[in-house]
């Protein structure tokens, strides 16, 4: 008897370790198939949109759309890693974004899902811990959200660095305002109802529908042309005090007393 039960263990150990290894074959064409990433960014943009439209602004929010800061355009948007990812559904239509969006093999499916909303994505790392110490990918990427700035588009950057210190942020996004002359507008977004990984890095925050939201665009930051690297330091550190605002204040909107 005891014979039979462990033959029987052993056999669905077997059985297990063969379904995830034909698990293994079937996952990689799958994750190199154009096709399976265009249907996978698509049903993230379905789910933002339905963010979107079951979770109305509450009263408090910035006004983005000809609001206080339209003046300021084209500007920087600035944001942090995990909780980024609705920017795309509450983004004004019909106003050019181009954004930054990592050049890692994970972030492939959010360029494909921004490009749904008509937003061009630029590929690149931008966060960086020193102004002259970008990579070339990074550098070519800043080149690019330059040029965009100067015909006129908004650009989005993620301001901390990945894998990096949470929620503060890097010299990438201040070296663009200084080479652009363009502001940094520190924003957020929240809503009520979300599940946050606590687990990872950047505490990502996965947002649900039917609830309320809020958008909150900080005090924006100037970066003179001329600015030394002690200047920059304090403008790094101006943008991080900012955009921590502007999210402490979104969620505090969304959550009301909780």
């Amino acid at each position: 008897m005891e014979h039979e039960a462990v033959k029987g263990a052993t056999g669905r150990a077997a059985r297990r370790g063969g379904t995830r290894t034909l698990w293994r074959r079937i996952r990689e064409p799958l994750a190199q198939s154009r096709f399976v990433k265009n249907f996978i960014a698509g049903l993230f943009a379905w789910f933002v949109r339905l963010i979107r439209i079951t979770s109305p602004l509450i009263k408090g929010s910035t006004q983005v759309a000809g609001g206080a800061y339209a003046h300021l355009e084209p500007g920087i948007i600035a944001l942090w890693h995990g909780q980024h990812l609705l920017t795309p559904a509450y983004y004004p239509k019909g106003r050019p974004l181009v954004a930054m969006v990592s050049r890692s093999a994970d972030a492939e499916l959010n360029a494909l899902m921004i490009e749904k909303f008509g937003i061009e994505a630029v590929r690149g790392s931008g966060g960086r811990d020193s102004s002259r110490h970008l990579d070339k990918g990074g550098a070519k990427a800043l080149i690019a959200l330059k040029k965009a700035l100067v015909a006129g588009k908004n650009v989005a950057m993620i301001a901390d660095i990945p894998h990096g210190t949470p929620r503060d942020a890097g010299l990438g996004i201040v070296l663009l305002a200084r080479l652009s002359g363009r502001p940094i507008l520190p924003s957020a977004i929240a809503t009520s109802r979300r599940k946050v990984l606590e687990k990872s890095w950047d505490k990502t925050t996965i947002n649900l529908p039917f609830g309320r939201s809020a958008v909150i665009v900080g005090t924006p930051v100037f970066v003179p042309a001329d600015a030394d690297d002690a200047e920059m330091e304090r403008k790094r550190q101006e943008v991080t005090a900012s955009l921590n605002a502007a999210t402490a204040e979104a969620y505090r909107l969304v959550d009301g007393d909780k």
